[in-house]
């Protein structure tokens, strides 16, 4: 597979809940919202019309609220619930037509869950339960333990391995869970809002592990979650959902920028402008006898970043993106920004 093709391309998926739910798909009925369908037909579109790819190497995250179609939308691309209808590729091959032997070989090889409920088998110390993916894939024990042992490593689980799950804190129980999960060496992992249950310090501290994770294995990740604090610290790219329907897709930066409606504007109302947009988003042309001798940063520099640099400098800071000119950024017009009148 070229790394310009996606890892993973949804297609028009469609996930209705009920009797005759493909009858529903293309008739005026589809129009009708949740709670009107319901009441008309018993039946519930749970995820609407989703067409996205995911690029390799790629973190992609889906948020939306609770009952906005973002678990089932995960649950649909691993077939762990199947479509209604639409396409669904996997490195260019259809999901959709695999049967029982392959799926459950895309499942035991390709792909690899996190779930909030971490799943740990509580009889089995923590080497055992790393190594049981590929226990089950009928790998003996000497290979798989010594597999198990180099994943302990990575996720900062050393002289964990002969402890059983309740010797351990609720991160520590989750980091066993993304061992398991990268056991496997699987090409993409879905991350179904894997920190919820934990508390507020050690979730940022297993996001912070995801994000040294993917930096140090690249591994493609679908990433489910209802915080967007977690999706714009996590994301490379973020879809936002509402009523099983994407109604944004976009960088963090594009999404804080430019949200496409109320509902997302809501949605990033409280994420400090500062911590996501880059210089490139404040960049503007030199007026008439501004300074343009300034010192010079790249436009994908965080503006929080750069913020003591030109707060403290005197001279207008000079945004370029590979060698071409962007414009400038002042203090005042970091001042704007923070002050909401940017």
């Amino acid at each position: 597979m070229s790394s310009s093709e996606p890892m993973i391309s949804v297609r028009h998926l469609w996930k209705v809940f009920g009797n005759n739910a493909d009858k529903i798909i293309g008739s005026p009925d589809a129009l009708l919202s949740r709670s009107e369908l319901r009441a008309k037909t018993g039946n519930t579109i749970a995820v609407r019309d989703v067409s996205f790819d995911v690029a390799p190497g790629e973190v992609f995250v889906v948020m939306g609220l609770s009952g906005s179609g973002k678990s089932t939308l995960v649950r649909c691309m691993t077939r762990l619930i199947e479509p209604t209808a639409g396409e669904l590729e996997f490195a260019g091959e259809d999901i959709l037509k695999f049967d029982d032997k392959r799926l459950r070989e895309l499942r035991k090889t390709k792909f690899s869950m996190v779930f909030q409920h971490f799943g740990l088998l509580p009889h089995r110390k923590v080497i055992d339960n790393i190594a049981y993916s590929l226990e089950i894939n009928g790998v003996g024990k000497s290979e798989r333990h010594a597999r198990a042992n180099e994943v302990i490593d990575l996720v900062g689980l050393q002289g964990y391995g002969q402890a059983y799950p309740e010797q351990l804190s609720g991160g520590m129980q989750q980091r066993v869970g993304l061992a398991r999960a990268l056991a496997v060496d699987p090409q993409v992992m879905f991350l179904d809002e894997p920190f919820s249950a934990l508390d507020p310090l050690i979730r940022r501290d297993m996001q912070h592990e995801v994000i040294r994770l993917h930096r140090e294995l690249g591994k493609t990740m679908v990433f489910i979650t209802h915080d967007l604090s977690e999706a714009v610290k996590v994301g490379d790219r973020i879809a936002i959902m509402r009523d099983g329907a994407l109604v944004q897709t976009g960088t963090p930066e594009e999404l804080v920028a430019n949200p496409v409606d109320e509902y997302v504007a809501d949605f990033v109302r409280d994420i400090a402008k500062s911590h996501v947009l880059t210089l490139k988003y404040l960049a503007r042309p030199a007026q008439s006898g501004e300074d343009i001798d300034g010192p010079e940063l790249p436009a994908n520099t965080i503006i929080r970043d750069a913020l003591h640099l030109i707060v403290d400098q005197p001279k207008p800071v000079r945004v370029s993106d590979n060698g071409k000119a962007l414009g400038i950024v002042t203090s005042e017009d970091v001042l704007r920004l923070i002050s909401g009148v940017a």
